[in-house]
């Protein structure tokens, strides 16, 4: 925390600075000075799903440093700064919404806030809270949603509610399960809704009011979580995947388009579920259907480009994941399905280099993998904790069977793994 404290001091300090440098300046500074300690938003540090430290690949009971019973349910994953662990939760059959912080080291809880809402319709694999709240060096963002009301509220990392916004209602059959991030001083809010309509939005972190809004086009719900893309040249960008508007580039400040990319199929109906990712002067995206066509496209930002153009690189569209995000590994893009294959490319090419089913799991994988040293975690949907070695051919380490529902992502952070079940949030110890 030292760090972070010092980081606040040089932004107080060199205000006028600010100004003067690439606003990649300071990402890079809150990515670096972050990494090992925080888990800011869904995934980590911009998406990447990845940590330096080792969680042992299989967990017995003196892996655990707590486990603390949930009495509320939700599908959402936790974030974590510095020895707090934030986590949306529901009650009441989705009446009632509730932020809860724990104190990483002991599973203590810290504080609880809860709001009224209204119970809606959702897919059955869908909760009442299913978003990832996003997290700075100040303040929690969490985001709620239903058919009269998308609500957003910032609290400080005591409890005390600091705003709260309602952007109006959601639309899509499915159930809310969109999560915020944060942008320098923005909280960016992505809201593509069913049959045409919804915007994203730029809140002012300290207040909530609305710095920008950008209407969309969209024709489905969408659940990707975007991504910040920093070209070596260039200033840093917003990326949203949708299913009819492809890749859509804007600019964090202002929230004006850069540029656009439609790539996925129109024949029938798809949906981005998965989160877009940066692989150095690419970004990957995923969309498709559950039952029909699901593509990975990677592409390259007009920033990147020689001609100034947004293009499509490679695409794989062979046992493709459409709820699990891939997994970046120095030259290694993990593709984990949600039947349990996993696909080992090369990010700049699109070459395979292996193809595997993980051994003795037959269920499906609802979260996402994650990093952590060598080893890659992910969780099937009745808490089977699967571990394979971050390599050039497929090896799997170990399975924990949990013996419970989870339907969320692993957070990696103190050295630690985080993770939320259907009764518990449970922390593993790092070695």
């Amino acid at each position: 925390m030292d760090r972070l404290f010092g980081l606040e001091i040089l932004r107080s300090e060199n205000f006028k600075m600010k100004h003067c440098l690439p606003a990649g300046f300071f990402l890079l500074l809150q990515i670096t000075s972050s990494a090992s300690e925080n888990w800011p938003r869904f995934r980590g540090s911009n998406g990447d799903g990845r940590a330096d430290f080792t969680i042992p690949p299989v967990w017995e009971k003196s892996s655990y440093r707590w486990s603390l019973e949930m009495k509320e349910e939700g599908h959402g994953s936790p974030s974590v700064w510095g020895e707090l662990v934030f986590l949306n939760s529901s009650g009441n059959k989705g009446k009632t919404r509730k932020i809860i912080c724990v104190h990483a080291k002991t599973g203590k809880i810290e504080w609880t806030r809860s709001y009224p809402s209204k119970n809606h319709k959702k897919h059955r694999f869908n909760s009442f809270a299913s978003s990832t709240p996003a997290v700075d060096a100040k303040r929690v963002y969490s985001a709620w949603g239903h058919s009269n009301e998308l609500k957003i509220t910032a609290h400080n990392h005591s409890g005390k509610l600091v705003w709260e916004r309602d952007l109006g209602g959601v639309t899509g059959g499915h159930g809310f399960a969109v999560s915020p991030i944060v942008f320098e001083d923005l909280v960016i809010i992505p809201n593509d809704q069913e049959k045409g309509g919804g915007a994203h939005y730029g809140l002012d972190s300290s207040t909530g009011e609305t710095v920008w809004k950008v209407p969309r086009g969209s024709k489905r719900l969408t659940y990707s979580t975007p991504c910040v893309f920093s070209p070596k040249n260039g200033n840093p960008e917003l990326i949203f995947t949708n299913w009819w508007l492809g890749f859509t580039s804007l600019e964090p400040k202002t929230g004006k388009q850069l540029w656009e990319l439609s790539v996925f199929g129109r024949p029938h109906s798809e949906r981005a579920i998965s989160s877009p990712i940066v692989a150095g002067d690419l970004v990957m995206g995923v969309c498709g259907f559950t039952t029909l066509d699901k593509h990975l496209v990677a592409i390259r930002p007009a920033s990147a480009s020689m001609d100034g153009k947004a293009r499509e690189i490679w695409r794989m569209e062979e046992t493709m994941p459409h709820i699990p995000t891939p997994l970046l590994t120095k030259n290694r893009l993990i593709l984990w399905a949600d039947n349990g294959v996993i696909t080992c490319l090369r990010p700049d090419t699109g070459e395979k280099i292996w193809k595997a089913r993980v051994e003795g799991v037959k269920d499906t994988f609802f979260g996402s993998p994650v990093l952590a040293g060598k080893t890659i975690f992910c969780v099937s949907a009745y808490g089977q904790v699967v571990a394979i070695e971050d390599r050039d051919d497929f090896k799997q380490l170990g399975v924990t069977d949990l013996g419970e529902v989870c339907r969320s992502t692993p957070a990696l952070a103190n050295g630690d793994l985080y993770l939320r079940t259907g009764k518990r949030l449970i922390c593993i110890k790092g070695t």
